[in-house]
């Protein structure tokens, strides 16, 4: 299952659902309904797994509609599903989730095998996956195998029983990675679906290109005294006479204000500060080491240029957060170019 949600963690939803599965990917992950109904707007018809938990209960027809599989996470939920069902006189796939740890949505532990029995005694459903999240599978190894343990301990519960679903899947990119005793009939890769490395030292286990390279131009030029303030708050102020280079680019897009004099990004394969606040639309960085830079020039925020890159765990990094809210933050008015390779 390729995780596709947040409009493919930025990449563009449909394109990234299209590349999943003509690579082989057998179902798809969104987070809402949605999402999925996007996806079958576009036309993929792959299975697509609502991830979230549903509500209000009114949405439930678009399941049927769409053919979208539910999350369940609850027996109330079940219920309902299957009193619609019912009324259709149709069967709906299900997904079971199961809290072993996180406390985000999920029956827990003590309370999932009879949440189990309970969902497959429903005649209207189709009790088709059985599912978990860990909560640190990239940074805390004893944390996830006691949350894969509990899992798996559920599952044989079930199988006890004669409740053996086909898709039983807990591994996200770092657990499948790290963890081969997690990745059960099915596993949900989603950052490094997108090339980017789900946690530190995966570059070491597997190679990863980056699908992104996110980038703008170079709209003004000018070059201000020493003493010059640049942007809201006057929070930079030259050193030296400085040529500063405006970029069409800001927060609005999706670049993390919090970079404000600290970020940096490639122009003329060499890097360039970040000078100043950064705006709505535009930000400032310093051109003075960079004589040949124009405008119309490429300015690069996150990948290659010449003989440097800008990775987004980099860029995460120095913004004190993580890849997945970089990519998941480029704003939808940031136009998309999309190019086949090998």
């Amino acid at each position: 299952m390729t995780v596709v949600k947040a409009d493919g963690y930025g990449h563009g939803l449909v394109p990234a659902a299209r590349a999943a599965v003509s690579c082989g990917a057998s179902f798809l992950g969104v987070s809402s309904l949605e999402e999925g109904v996007a996806l079958r707007r576009a036309g993929v018809r792959a299975p697509v797994l609502v991830l979230g938990t549903l509500y209000p209960f009114g949405n439930f027809p678009v399941l049927f509609r769409e053919k979208l599989v539910p999350t369940v996470a609850s027996p109330g939920t079940a219920d309902a599903l299957n009193r619609l069902a019912h009324r259709r006189r149709e069967r709906l796939p299900v997904h079971l989730k199961i809290d072993t740890g996180f406390g985000r949505i999920g029956v827990s532990v003590p309370n999932a095998l009879k949440f189990i029995e309970h969902a497959a005694g429903c005649s209207g459903l189709m009790l088709q996956g059985l599912f978990t999240h860990f909560s640190s599978s990239d940074v805390d190894p004893a944390a996830t195998r006691a949350q894969a343990g509990a899992f798996w301990t559920v599952v044989r519960g079930a199988a006890a029983k004669g409740i053996r679903p086909p898709w039983i899947h807990l591994a996200n990119s770092s657990a499948l990675l790290r963890f081969p005793q997690t990745h059960g009939t099915m596993v949900r890769p989603g950052l490094a679906f997108y090339g980017a490395v789900p946690y530190a030292g995966a570059d070491r286990v597997v190679s990863l290109r980056p699908a992104l390279t996110w980038k703008t131009k170079v709209i003004y030029l000018k070059t201000v005294p020493k003493g010059f303030t640049v942007s809201y708050a006057r929070t930079w102020k030259a050193s030296r006479a400085t040529r500063v280079a405006t970029l069409a680019v800001g927060y609005a897009d999706g670049y993390p204000r919090s970079l404000s004099n600290q970020g940096e990004v490639l122009l003329k394969g060499r890097r360039a500060r970040v000078i100043g606040r950064v705006t709505m639309d535009m930000m400032m960085v310093d051109a003075t080491g960079i004589p040949s830079c124009r405008i119309g020039d490429e300015a690069v925020l996150i990948g290659a240029q010449g003989g440097e890159r800008l990775t987004v765990e980099e860029v995460a990094g120095k913004a004190r957060t993580n890849a997945y809210e970089i990519l998941s933050r480029i704003a939808g008015r940031v136009p998309r170019i999309y190019h086949e390779q090998n």
